[in-house]
């Protein structure tokens, strides 16, 4: 039997178009062959369009004062309500019923519409009951048209979500060997993508290569990607790529945060061009965790337009803001000796001070150690001009 519209119903605004109420839709027969089967699976998939109200109308015309009766829906599958009209009709026969002919009251359930209310409580003139008549009668045709075409949608219904099952479970197993081999390749600092990855190179590159080995391990596996995966999900082009590492960069990032907790930190910064000539700068934040353990985690790396001392501040702040860090919490800051660093009114260390007086500056232990390397070079003529 077909699913009973509920009262929740009558207020989803339905974008079809198809009407629901049987008093304003469409003919079957008045639809394009082409589109008739898409409307009867509509409906079909609906179910008889029944709104309970808590009081129907009555008939002004007739002096009987009837109405439509909700407790008539239990005893009758096929029949519909249309508050539009006021009058009962007939999801099977609206569905399959043909063009009417001649013959007085052939169309009444299936497109005019029967409200003669007095006539339905009346034994074996019941009205409805007239209407379904004999094993032969039109109305149990159209019910039979009704029950195959619902039988097949179900059919399909169930193997396409077999197969959409089974796509998803492809997807999923593509996208972990995807992901799987990435992990891999950033644990161990690897390049991911090779400068040809034709089908006739020899090497595809770390990630292909990574990918393939993993195939070779695995039929299931083999069997869902590179060649055997769909051309629109794939899951190894450049775009993937950079967007599943972004997405691990924030793991990481979040995992740091956790792992910094409450406490205070230090940022140590430096910069430099990359290969494309544009300036990156990287952020370092040592902290102590929970053990009292010194912990130093590479928090981000990221493009700035100039090295000015402005940028960036600006640049470190937004960095610290994304990870949900205060500013405030800074109690040190370690840069190397450029001027832009270290200036007294208006290097980076000035103006993270302004914000953090207690951000205190050390100059890079490093950078220090090698600066004096090199002043002490300048006093040995054989290693002059060999230390930078």
């Amino acid at each position: 039997m077909p699913d009973v519209v509920n009262v929740a119903e009558q207020t989803e605004v339905i974008t079809t178009p198809y009407q629901r109420d049987p008093g304003k839709r469409c003919q079957i027969w008045e639809l394009p062959p082409d589109k008739q089967d898409d409307a009867r699976h509509f409906y079909i998939s609906k179910g008889a369009y029944r709104p309970e109200l808590e009081e129907y109308p009555f008939d002004e015309k007739s002096k009987h004062r009837r109405r439509f009766q909700k407790d008539w829906y239990t005893n009758f599958w096929w029949l519909e309500y249309s508050t539009h009209t006021d009058s009962a009709y007939c999801l099977p026969c609206f569905l399959f019923s043909k063009k009417p002919v001649a013959r007085c009251g052939s169309d009444t359930f299936s497109v005019k519409g029967f409200r003669n209310w007095k006539k339905v409580n009346d034994g074996k003139a019941c009205a409805f009951l007239t209407h379904v008549g004999g094993p032969d009668s039109a109305h149990n045709y159209s019910v039979r048209c009704y029950e195959d075409l619902k039988t097949s949608v179900a059919h399909i219904d169930k193997a396409m979500e077999k197969r959409n099952e089974k796509v998803e479970s492809n997807a999923r197993l593509r996208l972990k060997t995807t992901i799987d081999a990435m992990r891999w390749l950033i644990f161990q600092a690897c390049s991911f993508r090779g400068h040809d990855e034709s089908a006739g190179s020899k090497n595809h590159g770390n990630f292909l290569e990574m990918v393939k080995i993993l195939a070779s391990y695995n039929k299931d596996v083999a069997g869902v990607v590179l060649e055997n995966a769909p051309g629109n999900a794939k899951y190894t082009s450049g775009e993937v790529q950079k967007e599943i590492v972004g997405i691990l960069a924030l793991e990481v990032q979040k995992a740091i945060r956790e792992e910094i907790g409450n406490a205070k930190f230090c940022i140590m910064v430096d910069e430099a061009r990359d290969e494309s000539k544009k300036e990156q700068m990287a952020v370092v934040l040592r902290f102590a965790n929970k053990e009292a353990e010194i912990i130093e985690r590479f928090l981000d790396l990221v493009h700035v337009n100039d090295t000015a001392a402005l940028t960036l501040k600006n640049a470190i702040c937004t960095v610290l803001s994304d990870n949900n860090l205060n500013v405030q919490d800074i109690r040190g800051q370690a840069y190397d000796g450029a001027s832009n660093m270290r200036g007294e009114w208006n290097g980076l260390k000035a103006l993270i001070l302004r914000e953090c007086p207690y951000a205190y500056y050390i100059h890079c232990m490093a950078r220090q150690l090698q600066l004096a390397l090199v002043a002490a070079s300048r006093e040995v003529h054989e290693a002059e001009g060999k230390t930078k």
